[in-house]
C-alpha cells in the first residue's frame, strides 16, 4: 500500500513538504520515493547514493528527461505543511517539492507516454555545485542522463524559462605600501585603490543581448570586501570579490575576458584577478520539436532565465534545457513560502500534455 496520497496532487506536494529534507539530510524522502518507483513495473530503478533515476524504456524515437532536486534549504520556523484554502505553506513547497510531486504523479500515471521519459530525482542542489547528487550519478552512471531534451521542475510559475545566464565569481586583490597613519604619503592605501574598481562596477551598462527570442540582462555586482591592517596603519593589501551573470551567447572564457578588460583600467602591477568559481550558461534550445510542441499546444509564456539553475549541466552535455515547475522564485527559500493548487495543476496538465502527445 502506497505510503503517499494518490490522485490529489496538492496533498501529494504538503505529504513531500512534511518530510524533512534539507541538504544532505534527503535519506528518508529519498527511500519513500524508491518504494514508490520500484512498484511500479513500467519503470526502470536505479539508486546512487541519495539519487534516484527512474526509466521508461518503451523504444520510442525520442526520450525527454524529468528533473528536480528533492533537498531544501534550512527551514526558518516553517518546518512541515500548513494549509489554508488552496494554498499550502512550508519549507521547500515551491522550491521545490511541487515540481517532484509533479514528477512522481507523472511516473505512477503515464505508463504508456508517447515519449520515453527518465525521472531524476536529485540531492544536494541547494549547496555548493561540488556536492550537486547530478554529478554523482554522472560519475557513475552516465548513461542515465542521456536524453533529447530535459526540464526541470524548478519554480517558474508555470512559464518556461529557458536556457539559463552563466554566474562566475573573481577575486580583485589591489597592493599598496604599509605606513603609519600619520605619515600616509609614505605609504600607499590599497583600501582607497579599491574606489576605482567600485566606480567602474557601479557605472557599469549591462548587456540584453535577445537570444532565440529570450531576453537576457547580465550583471556585475561587488558582493564582498576584505582589507585593513590597524587602526593606525595604511593597509598595503585590499580585496574585493565581484559576482558577474553572463548571457549564454558568451563562453567563460569570453565572459571572464570581458571582466577582465572591464576592470584593467584599476590594475597595476603586482595586483591580481583570480577567477575562483564559475558555471557556464546554457542556451535555450527552444527550436527542439519536444519544447516547441509543449508551448504551443499549452500557450506557455517563455521568457529567459536570468539566474543559474542546473539546465546548465545538461546544455553541457548536449541536452538542450530548460525550466518549467510550479511555484513562485520570488518567495523560495523565504520565511512564507507558499503554493498555489492552480500552480500545480496548470503545470501538470501542460507535462500531461506533452508526455501524452510528444512531439
Amino acid at each position: 500500500m502506497s505510503e503517499l496520497p494518490r490522485g490529489d496532487l496538492f496533498s501529494l506536494t504538503a505529504a513531500l513538504v512534511d518530510i524533512p529534507s534539507v541538504s544532505f539530510e534527503e535519506q528518508a524522502i529519498t527511500a519513500l520515493l524508491e518504494a514508490e518507483l520500484r512498484a511500479l513495473d513500467h519503470l526502470d530503478v536505479v539508486r546512487i547514493g541519495d539519487n534516484l533515476i527512474a526509466r521508461t524504456n518503451l523504444e520510442r524515437p525520442r526520450r525527454i528527461v524529468l528533473g528536480g532536486h528533492t533537498d531544501t534549504v534550512p527551514p526558518d520556523g516553517n518546518e512541515g505543511a500548513r494549509i489554508e484554502g488552496d494554498r499550502l505553506y512550508g519549507v521547500g513547497a515551491t522550491d521545490m517539492k511541487g515540481g517532484v510531486a509533479t514528477m512522481l504523479e507523472l511516473a505512477r500515471t503515464l505508463t504508456e507516454p508517447a515519449i520515453d521519459v527518465t525521472y531524476v530525482f536529485y540531492a544536494r542542489e541547494e549547496v555548493a555545485v561540488i556536492h550537486n547528487g547530478l554529478r554523482e550519478i554522472e560519475e557513475v552512471r552516465p548513461d542515465l542522463l542521456d536524453g533529447d531534451v530535459a526540464l526541470l521542475g524548478e519554480p517558474t510559475l508555470g512559464a518556461i524559462e529557458a536556457g539559463c545566464q552563466g554566474t562566475m565569481r573573481l577575486e580583485i586583490t589591489l597592493v599598496g605600501a604599509r605606513s603609519h597613519t600619520a605619515r600616509p604619503w609614505m605609504g600607499r592605501n590599497a583600501i582607497h585603490r579599491l574606489a576605482q574598481v567600485l566606480t567602474i562596477i557601479e557605472t557599469y551598462q549591462p548587456r540584453e543581448p535577445v537570444i532565440e527570442g529570450c531576453a537576457y540582462r547580465e550583471a556585475l555586482q561587488a558582493v564582498h570586501v576584505e582589507g585593513g591592517v590597524a587602526g593606525n596603519v595604511v593597509p598595503d593589501r585590499a580585496m574585493v570579490r565581484v559576482n558577474h551573470r553572463f548571457a549564454p551567447d558568451r563562453s567563460i572564457e569570453e565572459a571572464e575576458a570581458f571582466v577582465r578588460g572591464l576592470l584593467d583600467p584599476a590594475i597595476a602591477d603586482g595586483d591580481t584577478v583570480e577567477l575562483v568559481d564559475v558555471s557556464p550558461a546554457a542556451r535555450p534550445g527552444l527550436d527542439d520539436p519536444l519544447l516547441a510542441g509543449l508551448i504551443a499546444r499549452s500557450g506557455l509564456e517563455v521568457r529567459a532565465k536570468l539566474g543559474w539553475t542546473d539546465v546548465a549541466f545538461f546544455s553541457a552535455r548536449g541536452v538542450p534545457a530548460s525550466n518549467f515547475g510550479p511555484g513562485d522564485a520570488t518567495i523560495a527559500h523565504t520565511a512564507g513560502e507558499y503554493l498555489e493548487r492552480e500552480w500545480l495543476d496548470d503545470t501538470y496538465a501542460a507535462l500531461v500534455d506533452l508526455l501524452t502527445h510528444g512531439v
